[in-house]
C-alpha cells in the first residue's frame, strides 16, 4: 500500500470514528441521554411525528436492542466452545436491523443513504417498523409490548404467535414496555426545556 493510500485510509477511519456518537453515560434516564447527545431529541421527535408513535417507545426499543451503541452487533457463536464463530444474524447498529429488513426500509422510504450506525436513521427505521406493525398486525402505535414482539419476530411471526413458545421474549417485551413508561415519565419533566432549547437555536 502506498503512503498516500495509507493516509487516505487513516483519514477515512478518523472521520467515521468522529461521526459516531458516544454511548450516553446514563442510558436509563432519557433526559440525561438527550442532554448528552443534543441532536437525538430532535431526531427521535422527527421520527415519532413522521410515523405516529412516541419518543419513549422509540428510545425504549433502541435501549433494548443496542444500549445506544452505534456499532453494536450480536455476539459471535463459539466453535468447540472456544473459537469465535460467525455471528448468528446480520443485525447491527442502534436498531439491530438485519440486512434484508434494512434494505426493505430503504426501498420503502427512498432513504437509500441511510446508515444503521446513524442515530437519526435508526430512529426513523424503528418508527417505520412500528408503522408496518400497526398496518399489518393491527397493533396500536402506543402498545410497546406487542410492538416489540412484532419487531423481534417480524409481522409474520407475530401473527402466528411464535413468541408464545418463547417465555424469555415475553419477559423482554414487558421490560421494553416498562422502559417506555419510565422514559415517558422522565420526558415530562424535561421536554419543555428540550423543546425550548431547539426552538431557540
Amino acid at each position: 500500500m502506498s503512503m498516500r493510500a495509507l493516509w487516505v485510509l487513516l483519514v477515512t477511519v478518523l472521520v467515521l470514528t468522529a461521526c459516531t456518537a458516544k454511548q450516553p453515560n446514563d442510558i436509563d434516564n432519557v433526559c440525561a441521554i438527550f442532554d448528552e447527545q443534543r441532536k437525538w431529541y430532535k431526531e427521535s421527535q422527527r421520527a415519532a411525528d413522521r410515523w405516529g408513535t412516541t419518543i419513549p417507545i422509540i428510545m425504549a426499543f433502541i435501549h433494548q436492542e443496542s444500549s445506544f451503541k452505534a456499532r453494536a452487533k450480536p455476539p459471535r457463536t463459539k466453535i468447540l466452545w472456544v473459537l469465535p464463530g460467525p455471528r448468528p444474524a446480520s443485525a447491527k447498529g442502534y436498531s439491530q436491523a438485519i440486512d434484508s429488513t434494512w434494505d426493505q426500509y430503504k426501498r420503502s422510504t427512498g432513504r437509500f443513504a441511510a446508515d444503521r450506525n446513524d442515530f437519526g436513521d435508526a430512529t426513523d427505521f424503528v418508527g417505520w417498523y412500528i408503522d408496518q406493525s400497526a398496518s399489518k398486525s393491527q397493533i396500536k402505535k402506543t402498545d410497546a409490548y406487542n410492538l416489540y414482539l412484532a419487531y423481534h419476530e417480524g409481522q409474520g411471526g407475530f401473527q402466528k404467535g411464535s413468541y408464545q413458545s418463547k417465555p424469555w421474549l415475553v419477559t423482554v417485551a414487558k421490560k421494553v414496555a416498562a422502559r417506555g413508561e419510565q422514559y415517558a415519565r422522565q420526558l415530562k419533566s424535561c421536554e419543555r426545556r428540550l423543546k425550548r432549547r431547539f426552538f431557540f437555536f
